[in-house]
């Protein structure tokens, strides 16, 4: 290997040939789905029928939440301002971080921390909450704004059971929805990242992945969100709440 040259195990390029992690980009076009597909390319191997059903499920999942989520203004925002398409998508997943849509790769490295240390479920789903209370911090993955029960986490459990994905990392999760009901007196649903997080980890995925499964299902919605704003709307509109009340300093005069 020549000393510039680095090293991927991803696709292997040339004239006239494109294979995706040893397969044939003609190969994969008739035979693989889009979800099983990026499994492949996430994971290095083809997946399963359980495994291409579990990813369909976890990719659909996400692909949007309305108008009011960060990603979904940001979009409309930078779209809004006559920007083309990909600022206006670039915009919107610059707006996913640790508070919208990193809930997953929070959740997931815990789940699979904990999941790792002897005991029953149950016990370590309330030394896990107990950790968090002390530290006062909220645990990721757990309640939301809008659902008292997500539909999408029933679901997926679901699709998981029939599966035979519910793991390890599933009973823990389930466990620690049970223990913050028991210490808080607080309903605090497993919501649909919690749920992600806890079937790509007994699906044996990195946590490190997280975010990227939620930008891969929410780019669908982003494009639909940018394309009904270019087309709907006048440009440079109005979005979000734009009431504000100043409280800086009074009227001053600059005086050297």
């Amino acid at each position: 290997m020549a000393e510039n040259e680095w090293v991927s195990a991803i696709t292997d390029i040339g004239p006239g040939r494109i294979r995706v992690r040893g397969y044939d980009i003609t190969d994969i076009m008739e035979s693989l789905s889009f979800a099983e597909t990026v499994f492949l390319i996430l994971k290095g191997e083809l997946p399963s029928k359980a495994e291409g059903e579990m990813m369909r499920a976890i990719l659909v999942s996400s692909v949007d939440h309305g108008c009011s989520p960060p990603s979904s203004l940001g979009t409309r925002n930078v779209i809004s301002g006559g920007n083309p398409l990909n600022a206006a998508i670039a915009g919107g997943i610059l707006t996913i971080g640790d508070s919208h849509g990193g809930a997953i790769e929070q959740a997931a490295k815990i789940l699979q921390e904990w999941a790792k240390k002897e005991g029953d479920i149950a016990s370590l789903a309330n030394q896990l909450v107990d950790d968090f209370n002390a530290r006062k911090k909220r645990m990721p993955g757990f309640g939301h704004r809008l659902h008292n029960v997500d539909p999408r986490t029933v679901k997926l459990f679901e699709i998981a059971a029939r599966h035979q994905f519910s793991g390890r990392h599933i009973e823990l999760c389930r466990a620690v929805e049970s223990a913050l009901k028991a210490k808080t007196g607080k309903e605090l649903p497993i919501n649909v990242d919690g749920a992600i997080a806890a079937v790509i980890s007994d699906m044996g995925f990195d946590w490190r992945l997280g975010k990227g499964f939620f930008i891969i299902s929410r780019v669908p919605g982003l494009l639909a969100h940018a394309y009904e704003e270019l087309t709907r709307e006048k440009p440079m509109r109005q979005l979000g709440n734009t009431a504000f009340k100043y409280d800086g300093p009074e009227d001053r005069k600059i005086t050297r």
